[in-house]
C-alpha cells in the first residue's frame, strides 16, 4: 500500500454514496429479503463513503480502510465457484443438424 500522500481510494465518493444509496432502497429491500431471506446490509457502504469524504478533507490515514474494505469486497465476489463448467472448444459435432424431436404419445 502506497503512503499517505500519494494513497487514492479505489473508486471516487460518489460511487460509494450511490451504492449506500441503493442499498437503503425499498427496491433493493425487497428483493435482497426475497432473495437472501435477510435485510442487506448497509452499514459497510456507509463506512466506505466516510472514510472516502474523511480522506478527500483531511488526508487521514485512518481512510485506508477503505482498501482493506474494498479487498475483501473482491474477495467475497470470487468466493463463489462457477456453477457450469466452461468449455474450452465447441463439440465436435456443432455443425450438424439436430435430430428431429419425438412427439409424446
Amino acid at each position: 500500500m502506497a503512503e499517505g500522500s500519494s494513497w487514492r481510494p479505489p473508486r471516487p465518493c460518489e460511487t460509494y454514496r450511490a451504492e449506500w444509496k441503493l442499498c437503503r432502497s425499498a427496491r433493493h429491500f425487497l428483493h435482497y429479503y426475497y432473495v437472501h431471506g435477510e435485510r442487506p446490509a448497509c452499514e459497510q457502504w456507509r463506512r466506505d463513503l466516510d472514510s472516502c469524504r474523511e480522506w478527500e478533507e483531511r488526508r487521514s490515514a485512518e481512510a485506508q480502510s477503505l482498501c482493506e474494505s474494498e479487498r475483501a469486497r473482491v474477495q467475497a465476489a470470487r468466493k463463489h465457484a462457477l456453477v457450469w463448467t466452461l468449455r474450452q472448444s465447441p463439440p465436435a459435432d456443432w455443425h450438424l443438424p439436430l435430430p428431429p424431436e419425438e412427439k409424446d404419445k
